[in-house]
């Protein structure tokens, strides 16, 4: 059997995991919702610029939700409980990257709960990063060591690919003066997902983590005005920066996950840069033995590729679709990576 999938919302991940959707051989693409007037009643494969589906896009939620869909596959720019709890209590189940990776005991939390088990679905939150490198990926090969003292997944990225010149310079806080980003919300609205990640590590390895985590952010500044795709940076404003959350036990660090943003290597104080590994993902085990892991090919060729089509979100898009038939078929509930079988894609298809 099918199972009818609704893609909530079509930007860069939304267009790709429709045509993850399309290419499924376990999955059919059911309906689509849009927020913006210009996409209502467009078909989807006019929006992600493929062949025609058959399905056109609405921003009616009442018809989707009338549709006897299988499952939403929720990616709106910022999620909406109250939606996700609607999509719930209509009995479709959801896969989101938006969050839900661990969460912890809160009102919130126990209303999505009690929604999914009134109506017999599931939600299952996944993605890559915090996701897959830092949850499900460190679980996976700290099967290979015994005694381990401390587990850290790590991105490293030229962040002149990532061009929303809104949320790289007000959001993030690139090219501000480093008074200004030493306040950058990043710490808090990051740390809502990696806390969770850190939180399913410790749960799965048996770390009993102190009540508080650590935080820790560091900036390096432009020598001299640095032009990038979102604009120049001036000299003297914040130019890279590191963040970095730690579960702790007894003070010490056991659990690290940290993202290091560059904009590009030049003119730079400090003079950081990516080293010979260039742009990547890194998962190491502290334990006896002790084991890395090194994940290439995620991150887009460089500013002057092709950004529609960026590898690190095609494949948190892929997480997702590959996620759905697991989760159609799971018990009630919200379910993470501790209680899913093992997500696989599937092969191309043969001529």
């Amino acid at each position: 059997m099918s199972y009818r999938v609704i893609q909530w919302a079509t930007g860069n991940l939304g267009r790709l995991a429709i045509e993850g959707i399309l290419a499924h051989p376990e999955l059919e693409l059911a309906g689509v919702w849009v927020h913006s007037a210009s996409k209502d009643g467009r078909d989807a494969g006019e929006i992600c610029g493929i062949e025609p589906t058959g399905v056109r896009a609405t921003r009616d939620i009442d018809s989707l939700l009338a549709l006897d869909a299988d499952c939403v596959l929720y990616s709106p720019l910022l999620a909406n409980p109250s939606e996700v709890v609607r999509i719930l209590e209509a009995g479709v189940n959801v896969v989101t990257p938006m969050g839900w990776f661990f969460p912890p005991q809160s009102p919130g939390t126990a209303r999505i709960e009690e929604a999914c088990r009134e109506s017999g679905v599931t939600l299952h939150g996944t993605g890559i990063h915090p996701g897959g490198i830092t949850e499900l990926f460190p679980l996976m090969i700290s099967a290979l060591s015994h005694n381990i003292r401390h587990v850290r997944a790590e991105e490293f990225s030229d962040i002149r690919t990532y061009q929303a010149e809104a949320v790289v310079r007000e959001v993030m806080l690139f090219g501000k003066p480093p008074e200004e980003a030493s306040r950058s919300p990043m710490l808090k609205l990051l740390g809502d997902g990696f806390n969770q990640s850190i939180d399913m590590v410790a749960e799965a390895i048996g770390f009993r983590l102190d009540k508080q985590k650590r935080t820790h952010h560091e900036m390096a500044l432009a020598t001299a005005d640095i032009e990038t795709p979102v604009g120049a940076l001036a000299a003297g404003t914040v130019a890279a920066q590191r963040f970095r959350w730690q579960g702790l036990v007894d003070g010490e660090p056991v659990i690290s996950v940290g993202v290091n943003w560059l904009m590009g290597e030049e003119h730079l104080e400090p003079a950081w840069n990516f080293g010979p590994r260039r742009e990547r993902f890194e998962i190491a085990i502290d334990g006896d033995p002790p084991v890395e892991v090194v994940f290439h090919g995620l991150h887009p060729e460089g500013p002057g590729g092709d950004l529609s089509r960026n590898k690190g979100i095609m494949a948190t898009a892929m997480h997702c679709v590959n996620a759905v038939p697991n989760v159609c078929r799971a018990e009630p509930g919200i379910k993470t990576y501790l209680d899913l079988p093992m997500v696989a894609g599937h092969a191309a298809p043969r001529s």
